[in-house]
Formats: structure tokens, sequence, C-alpha cells
């Protein structure tokens, strides 16, 4: 199980960086295992100057599903320049569903990804 959860430190490692990269000065992330599933749950500020980054979050995150890429990418989470859409593109790969909230400088993520045995 070990594997699931390097993924998962993955997916919070990548949103950290990419709300980094659009100037978060206050970031907060949580993992809860439950039911053979992990929810992040993951706030950020960010700079309004780059609110354009944010426009497809959600097409990011709730994009189609590719468990055969998840499997063969998920290490390379992580590896890119922070703020680029091809990680968030990897990161709604490797998660099942996204929940999205922007409310003002305030973004609130609560992500789901089954837990494989």
């Amino acid at each position: 199980m070990i594997h699931e959860e390097k993924k998962t430190a993955k997916i919070v490692e990548e949103l950290t960086m990419f709300f980094f990269a659009i100037g978060a000065v206050q970031i907060n992330s949580r993992i809860e295992k439950k039911d053979g599933e992990a929810v992040i749950t993951f706030q950020s500020d960010y700079d309004p100057v780059y609110k354009d980054k944010l426009q497809h979050l959600d097409q990011y995150l709730n994009g189609q599903k590719n468990h055969g890429m998840e499997g063969v990418y998920w290490e390379l989470a992580g590896c890119g320049d922070p703020g680029e859409t091809n990680q968030l593109l990897l990161i709604g790969m490797m998660t099942d569903r996204a929940d999205i909230e922007i409310n003002g400088q305030t973004v609130k993520l609560t992500l789901y990804k089954k837990l494989l045995n």
C-alpha cells in the first residue's frame, strides 16, 4: 500500500508548488484515509495577478481519467516547472474527482483518490 501513499504525497507536493508559483503565502493541506480512499483537502491564497491560471482548474482536475497513464507517469508529478498545466493534468489523472471552490483570493480543493491494495 505504501505505493499509493507515495502517489498521494506527490499530489500534495505538486499542488503546493503550483500555488507557490501563483503567489501563495498561506497554504494548508490535509490528507485523510478512510474507506479505501484518500481525501486531500487543500486550501491556499494566490496573487490576483495569476487569476487566469485558475480559469481551467476544474477542467484539469476533473478531466478525462486514464489510470494506465497514472501507473506510468505518477512519479513525474513534481518534476516540471511549477504552475505548468501538464502537471495539473497529471494530478487530474491521479485522482478520481475534485471539488473546487474559489472565493475571492482563496482556493479550496477537495480531491478524492481510491487507494488500491
